[in-house]
């Protein structure tokens, strides 16, 4: 063995070394390499998302609807009852040379219960290929309506829609998933009249997390109602739900009852009002039984109701003492004031069946 000597004194060996050999890992890579960028989990999976936004895209312009045809012609009853529902009263939609409301467009092209029969082949597999990746729940986000010329009694409606664009993968409150916009071509006797554009979102949802108690804060008593906002217009309904009495503001000038409570009268304009205590009888209008989403203090299902009063005002309230799926429109009702905590009482309505 030879040593040489520095000059500071230390000592370097020169013998050659009997330690096998080493490579720097950056020129040899092996199983103990670091991976590259690209091949990272969170990559990986914005490539397989890239590449199956590519076969999602693939039925962009495709066919959703060929050669619809509406169920009815554009027809007086159902613009009467829509705008009834809408509470519109436009003389433009009553009357020999009445139209009907544009934004009846899409409701000329539903198919009702029995569904239309003209769905294509393509929008079937689309919705199979994002349900297959677990893209089961659906929720809509909005319209867009363009009107081209108004439809009247007697036009033919038909239509053909396609399937406009499919988003890349996005990430919302509800889940994870993508946006899929269809138009629809709307025909009066053949001449286009509008186009409808639907857009969903076909979701994953979103994992819930487990509430993990902490050790630090008292544990959360049972969910409240929402409290309602009371101001200045309106204090005047609520001191009488505190008296038991449901209040109908009256226009002093024009005698006409409106509700919900407003500062001036949406017939004359008039600001003067006093009141009348509604009898309490009503039936149901119209009504819903909410399913989904869930909100905390309610237990669904459980069903909300548009109930008309003897008086002919409207108000929104719940159903009680029936079960959900027996309200019906037309069922009688009967006012009465549910304690819902030691801070709020609420006007409901009891059904005749209780």
């Amino acid at each position: 063995m030879t040593h040489a000597t520095g000059a500071t004194g230390g000592a370097t060996s020169t013998t050659p070394s009997t330690t096998p050999n080493t490579t720097d890992a950056t020129t040899t890579p092996d199983a103990t390499t670091t991976p590259d960028a690209t091949t990272t989990p969170d990559a990986a999976d914005e490539a397989a998302a890239a590449r199956f936004h590519a076969l999602l895209k693939a039925f962009e312009g495709q066919p959703a609807a060929t050669a619809g045809q509406g169920k009815d012609p554009v027809n007086e009853p159902m613009i009467r009852h829509w705008c009834e529902a809408m509470g519109d009263a436009d003389p433009a939609y009553t009357g020999p040379d009445a139209i009907a409301p544009p934004t009846m467009l899409q409701a000329w092209t539903m198919g009702g219960l029995s569904g239309h029969s003209d769905r294509s082949g393509s929008y079937d597999e689309l919705f199979a290929l994002l349900d297959g990746a677990g893209c089961t729940s659906v929720v809509a986000t909005d319209c867009e309506q363009e009107y081209l010329r108004p439809l009247r009694p007697g036009d033919a409606i038909t239509f053909d829609a396609v399937i406009e664009s499919v988003s890349p993968r996005k990430t919302t409150k509800l889940g994870t998933g993508h946006f899929v916009t269809t138009r629809m071509d709307v025909r009066a006797n053949g001449e286009l009249a509008g186009t409808h554009r639907f857009r969903i979102l076909k979701y994953v949802p979103a994992a819930r997390r487990a509430a993990q108690p902490s050790p630090s804060r008292k544990k959360p008593g049972p969910a409240q109602r929402p409290r309602p906002v009371i101001n200045r217009d309106n204090q005047g309904f609520w001191d009488g739900v505190r008296d038991h009495k449901l209040l109908i503001q009256r226009c002093t000038a024009c005698a006409t009852l409106r509700f919900p409570w407003l500062p001036g009268c949406n017939a004359c304009a008039s600001p003067d009002w006093d009141t009348v205590e509604a009898c309490g009888a009503g039936t149901v209008f119209s009504y819903v039984v909410m399913h989904h989403p869930p909100f905390p203090a309610f237990d669904p299902p459980y069903a909300v109701a548009l109930v008309e009063l003897a008086e002919g005002v409207r108000m929104v309230s719940n159903i009680t003492g029936v079960p959900y799926d027996k309200v019906r429109i037309g069922l009688p009702v009967r006012l009465e004031f549910l304690r819902v905590d030691e801070d709020l009482e609420l006007p409901v309505f009891r059904g005749s069946g209780a």
